[in-house]
Parts: structure tokens; sequence; C-alpha cells
């Protein structure tokens, strides 16, 4: 495929439905040099007809629809993020393609016999080792990881990680600020999966666990530390949300404090959806907990919610960007019963308090610190 057949492929992919923005884009330098590589492999019989090919981490589609493009014959892909997979779908769709792959979670069936794995290196070394031990434990023996991500973002410890698991590492050149890591030969794993990991947590009395893509790990970030120290001035919620869930904390620890109120905790992220279900189950809320992964809370009933509790990204990829979080507070406004609250704890920069007053309703500041401001706002009738 040439360049300019590149850019027809790629001026064309969209983001939607996660936030779309000027400087938002659904495809980097990065996948462009994935697709050259599989190019490559192809042509060195590293793939040959009927080979599996399986992709990881593909964001939006511009792998996976690149490597049908350029005549695989079956895709195997694996996304975190719900908003991912619809895109890819509607991608395919705008396209024209009509299948030729198949979502499927990290694991054997995706990895199962894979004679090439094109992955966009995740920025958690966490992440990374989850991935690598799976390409490890289930794929072909003879299996060529293609590792990319943009230069800035890498570090020397990813080749450590891939060391781990792969006899072989081969950094490569750096082009257009991206470079790709091949890693093969892959070595022998334990009996026991690394994922998810568990810890308890004293301060609070509670078992977290998390897989390698969840933010933050085991541990309590600061934000969601501090949102916290508000939980005895929440309202006694029949049902109550934990937006954004990740490991489940928010949702464990409000379901404890509040024995009477059922909590769905929801994440787009697949790994941060399983972390929290295992969080629950560990601490013996399961039964109390729905664990949900959707988009901004779709598929909940319009006013079904008593309270929301939301401790918003403010990036999305490498950019400091509100548009993610103004997103969740607009479907908090949706999900809400007039008189429900929103409880928001966010950096103090991103001035979200306008948009809680006009999505929600009245918006109080109920704490402030250093870093981080905590409003309550009010779902107006």
């Amino acid at each position: 495929m040439a360049d300019n057949s590149f850019e027809s492929l790629f001026a064309r992919l969209r983001r939607f439905p996660d936030v779309e923005a000027d400087n938002l884009q659904a495809w980097d330098a990065t996948d462009r040099l994935l697709l050259d590589s599989l190019l490559e492999m192809r042509a060195a019989g590293l793939l040959p007809p009927g080979g599996r090919l399986a992709v990881v981490g593909d964001r939006y589609g511009a792998l996976t629809l690149g490597a049908l493009t350029l005549g695989a014959e079956a895709v195997r892909v694996q996304q975190d993020l719900i908003t991912g997979e619809r895109a890819l779908r509607a991608n395919a769709e705008a396209l024209g393609i009509d299948g030729g792959f198949q979502h499927l979670p990290l694991g054997a069936e995706l990895l199962e016999g894979a004679s090439l794995v094109l992955l966009q290196l995740p920025r958690s070394l966490a992440e990374l080792e989850e991935i690598a031990d799976a390409v490890a434990r289930y794929a072909a023996p003879e299996v060529v990881l293609v590792a990319g991500g943009r230069v800035k973002h890498m570090s020397l410890g990813m080749n450590a990680v891939l060391g781990r698991y792969f006899g072989d590492v081969q950094p490569q050149l750096a082009r257009q600020k991206s470079r790709l890591l091949l890693a093969r030969s892959p070595k022998p794993v334990p009996a026991a999966l690394p994922f998810p990991v568990t810890e308890v947590n004293d301060g609070l009395g509670l078992t977290v666990c998390a897989r390698g893509a969840v933010f933050a790990g085991t541990g309590l970030d600061i934000g969601t530390r501090f949102l916290l120290d508000f939980l005895p001035r929440m309202p006694h919620a029949t049902h109550a949300v934990d937006l954004g869930c990740g490991t489940g904390i928010l949702a464990a620890m409000y379901a404890r404090a509040n024995p009477g109120a059922r909590v769905t905790a929801t994440d787009r992220s697949a790994a941060a959806v399983d972390s929290a279900l295992a969080t629950s189950r560990a601490n013996g809320l399961d039964r109390r907990i729905d664990v949900l992964q959707d988009d901004a809370m779709s598929s909940l009933p319009d006013a079904s919610a008593d309270l929301v509790l939301l401790n918003p990204p403010f990036h999305l990829e490498a950019a400091v960007h509100s548009g993610a979080g103004i997103k969740l507070i607009e479907a908090a406004g949706r999900v809400l019963a007039p008189g429900g609250e929103l409880w928001t704890v966010f950096n103090s920069h991103l001035h979200y308090r306008p948009a809680l007053e006009r999505l929600i309703g009245p918006t109080r500041e109920a704490g402030r610190n250093p870093k981080f401001t905590v409003t309550a706002s009010t779902r107006r009738p």
C-alpha cells in the first residue's frame, strides 16, 4: 500500500463515540509504522497465507482495518475500551469493510496460534507485562511481537519487561517520532497468571484487585482519596453509580457505608470492569454491586440513579483535555433523577463548575485542597 493509500484510509477514520476535537485524531504515526512492518513481515514469510494475525491495543481501528486492506485474511483484535470497539465497527461500516475481524479479550482465544502480533504500546509497564505474558503463554512458538509507540512515551523499562518474556528483543530505528520493538523467542511462563494482582489497603480496610491496564493499579489515586473524605456527607441512595469506576474502590466503600444501597460500578475499560468485579468479590460485596462495561452509562435508563460519584479523567491519550469529563457530567445529568446528586472530584485548574451548573444544576463546593476540588451538584427538576 502506498503512502497516499494510507492517507486515504486514515483520513476517513473517526474516534466516535469517543471524544472528537480538532486536536485529536483516530490514528498516529505508530499505526503507519506498524502497518509498514506488517508488509515487511509478510514479504519475509513471517505471516504466510493462513497465518494468524492478532492486533492488541488498536485504538480506533487503524491497525485492524489497515491490515484487512493490506490483504490479511482474518484479524483477531483486542481493545480495552468499549469506545474503541464501537469506533472500529463504525469505521469498518463507513469504509465498506464487512467483517474480517473478531473482538476478543486478552487471552488464549485471541492469541492461540498467532504467528504475528501487532501492539500499540501501552503507557503502563504493568499493562505491557500482562500483554507480554499472554503472548508468550498462548501464541505460536515462532511468534513475532511487533510493538510500537511514540518515542516520547517509550522507556527502557519497556525493553526490560519484554526481555523477561522473550529471548530476543530488538529496538528498531525511530521514524516520524515513533519506534518499534521486535520481540521473538517466547520464554516459558509460570503456571499462575500474573494478573489481576491483589493488595490490602490497610487505611481503607479494603482488598483491591487490579489488572495491568487499570489506572493506579491497586493503589489509591489522590483524587479518589480526597473524595472519600466526604463519604460521610454523601446522601443515602437507593441506587448509586460509581462512574469511571477503575478498580471499584469508590463503589465498594460506598456500598459498605450504605448497606441498603444498590451500587453500579461502570467503566469503559474492560480491565477496569474486571478489576472492579474482583474487588467487589474480594470484599464480599458482589451481591450488592453490579459491574458494567459501558460508554458513559449509555445503557442505564434516564433518571434511574439517586447518586453518581465521579473522578473524571483529565487526559485523552497524551493530551490534557476536559472533553471526557464533560461527556461524563452530561451523562450524569441524564441518569440522575430530579433531586439526585453528583459528587465530583477534579483538578481545580480544569474549572468544571460552569459545566456542572449547566448540565446538572445548583453546585456547591464541598471542599478543596491545594490540588483538587470536590463539588456536590443537585439535579434540577
